[in-house]
Order: C-alpha cells, then structure tokens, then sequence
C-alpha cells in the first residue's frame, strides 16, 4: 500500500486526497488551518497534528498550497519528519522560477522532486479527472505512478531528463489560455449588457457555431445566472497571471492577453470578488 502525505486540504487538495483514499492508499493530510482537513477523517485519512507527522514514513509528498511561499513553509515545517529519498511531487502552480528554487530545496533536504503541476479545477479534481503535468526521475514512477493515476485522467510525463520547471511552464501556457479565454467571455458579455443588449442573445450568437465550445457554453452560463461559486478563484487566477507575465518576460515573450486579464482580476478584486470563480472578472467591466 502507497502512503501518501497530503499537505494542504483547500480546494484541489481535499478531493485529491479522497481520490487518494478510493484507491486504496493510506493517506495523511496537513493543513495550516485543522479544520479544513477534519473532513477527510470521515473519508478515511489520517489528520495529522503537523506536517513533519504527516510526512514521516509517507512513500510520497504531495503538496497542493496557495503559492510557493506555502509550498516552502509547509516542507521546512516538516522536515523533522523527513528522510532522504522520500518522493516529493510538487503539485501546486508556483510557476517556472518558483519550481527551480523548489527543487533546490528538495535537494537540500535529500528528496526526489518531481515538478508536477495539474491542469483542471475544481470538479475535474472531484471527479479524478485532471490532467497531470509530470516531469521525474525514472526511478521515482513507481512510486508516483498509482498517486497520479488516482488524482488524474492522464499523466503527461515531460521526459526524465527535463529541467527543473519544465512541467510549471507548460502549466503556465495552460493557465495563460484558460485565464485570457474566460476574460474574453465575459468581456463580450460584458459589453452586450452595456450596449443594452440581453446578454443571453450573445449566447445564442455562438451556440452551434464555429466559436462555440463547452467552457464558453459553461463560463458565459455561470456568469448570466450570477453562479460564482468558485471553481478557480479570482484571487488564484490573478496569482497565477503574475506568473505567467514572470515567465514571458524570463523567456522574451510578450503576454499583451494574460497582463491584460490580470489588470482585470485585480479590478474584480478590489471590488470584492476574490473569493468568487474566476469569471467574477466579468464585474471588472463595470464601474
């Protein structure tokens, strides 16, 4: 039996660790705030009292926090329970620098790092069915193998000998799509209302069309029936606009849509939308 060490319980990490669970591993969640991983209890985890608890003996650590800077408190919280050769997949969008500093702290500390990001939100999580972004030693899939085939509908392995941060650049392009895709929904429905239009009428504009597809289908119904609840929030979103942009100019790319849909995250949550989906940059248009 795979035991795993899951450290954060929010939004992604909670049904990961219960998928976790239905496969039949032995699961220990962390969380900086207790009560958010209490439920998991129920499921069949192991609530641990501290990382450094929740990390001794574990086969693999997963980690799935906010930002690198939780990602790095959580490990150096700890590592008392650490060993080396432990695996350590670092599931959490911390973007392309963020993974390389990471990785040199797993080498302080004698683990196998695997940069292993995942692209979906919070249903496909739910639902076991995100897509995992891999880049690992060859030795170290065993171990991994049966965790992302628990959390994931496939595993994308970036190859072994792939640099420290290659899978977090490839999560960042899918971000980048995603976050400027929703800004442009609502957007443009944004402006039907504006133009004193029923906004349903752009709807019906695109549904069936060569423009149509099952995300605008899902963000441009979420929004006209005011559904925030979130998937992916405003606040992460912008989080992860700052990457994106950290990333581009590392690279010598311009990102014109993802700065742009960033000022607009930020808008929304100056007005009080953080905590709401992503598609709350709708209310960014107004005011």
């Amino acid at each position: 039996m795979t035991t795993v060490a899951v450290l954060g319980t929010g939004l992604m990490g909670a049904p990961m660790a219960r998928n976790m669970l239905k496969a039949g591993m032995d699961v220990r969640v962390w969380n900086r705030t207790r009560e958010k991983a209490l439920p998991l209890r129920e499921d069949g985890a192991t609530v641990a009292g501290t990382a450094a608890d929740a990390v001794r003996d574990a086969d693999v650590i997963v980690t799935m926090l906010s930002d690198e800077d939780a990602v790095r408190a959580a490990l150096t919280a700890a590592a008392p329970g650490l060993r080396p050769g432990q695996v350590w997949a670092q599931m959490s969008t911390v973007g392309v620098a963020g993974a390389q500093r990471l990785a040199a702290l797993a080498a302080e500390h004698g683990l196998t790092y695997a940069d292993a990001p995942v692209q979906g939100t919070r249903q496909p999580a739910e639902q076991g069915r995100l897509v995992v972004l891999a880049a690992a030693p060859q030795e170290a899939r065993d171990a991994l193998d049966p965790v992302f085939s628990a959390v994931g509908g496939r595993t994308l392995w970036l190859g072994e000998d792939a640099a420290a941060g290659t899978a977090s650049g490839l999560k960042m392009a899918a971000v980048s799509y995603a976050v400027s895709l929703t800004a442009v929904v609502a957007e443009s429905l944004a402006l039907a209302k504006g133009l004193g239009l029923d906004p349903e009428l752009l709807r019906q504009v695109i549904t069936g069309g060569p423009l149509d597809n099952a995300y605008f289908q899902a963000k441009s119904k979420a929004i006209l029936e005011g559904d925030f609840e979130p998937s992916f929030t405003v606040r992460n979103a912008e989080k992860d606009t700052r990457l994106i942009t950290e990333a581009g100019e590392s690279a010598g790319v311009r990102l014109d849509l993802a700065a742009a849909a960033g000022e607009r995250l930020r808008r929304a949550e100056s007005a009080g939308h953080g905590d709401e989906d992503m598609s709350a940059t709708y209310f960014a248009s107004f005011g």
